[in-house]
């Protein structure tokens, strides 16, 4: 399967999960899973609080998936988001969060995941772009997340994910091996 394609059937997904009557069913709910609903600690990462979330995270998706291509097949990538999914849903519950939806927190995951592989390929611009991201991070722990971000997806932007992320990514590339 090509990226494209791999892309399209991913942003299909994301699209599904925003339909009104689903949606509610999909979000990463503390209450909701701690009654049995665990399905949400992988789906509260698809769904989005409004359209223009799934949008930001969507074209976000795409960038990273195109920069970092080379360092995945599509059986790779879908084990890496599944995992990053599931980590960041059960850490979720290591924070004050009750409610969580976005992507965010698996395209931070990604983007980690991806800089150190260039890294460890000595792809040109792998430290800057893990240098970047640090900096992203530190700033989001210290003075919160970006507040127009907020004020388009109508919620907190949830920087506890984007760190679980982060961190989590860096980890799954440091302990698996690389595709080369």
């Amino acid at each position: 399967m090509s990226i494209r394609n791999y892309i399209i059937i991913a942003l299909i997904v994301g699209i599904i999960a925003q339909i009104p009557q689903l949606q509610p069913l999909l979000v990463w709910d503390r209450q909701a899973i701690l009654n049995g609903e665990v399905w949400r600690i992988l789906t509260g990462n698809i769904t989005h609080t409004n359209w223009i979330h799934l949008a930001m995270n969507a074209g976000a998706f795409i960038i990273i998936s195109f920069i970092f291509r080379a360092h995945f097949t599509p059986i790779h990538y879908s084990l890496l988001i599944l995992s990053l999914s599931g980590i960041i849903g059960v850490g979720l519950f290591a924070t004050q969060i009750s409610w969580y939806a976005g992507f965010s927190g698996v395209l931070h995951g990604l983007f980690a995941w991806g800089a150190i592989r260039d890294i460890q390929t000595k792809t040109k611009g792998g430290w800057l772009l893990l240098l970047g991201l640090i900096a992203k991070i530190s700033w989001e722990q210290c003075f919160g997340g970006s507040v127009s971000s907020a004020e388009l997806i109508g919620v907190q932007v949830a920087t506890q994910a984007h760190l679980i992320g982060v961190v989590s990514g860096a980890i799954i590339a440091l302990i698996t091996p690389s595709k080369k």
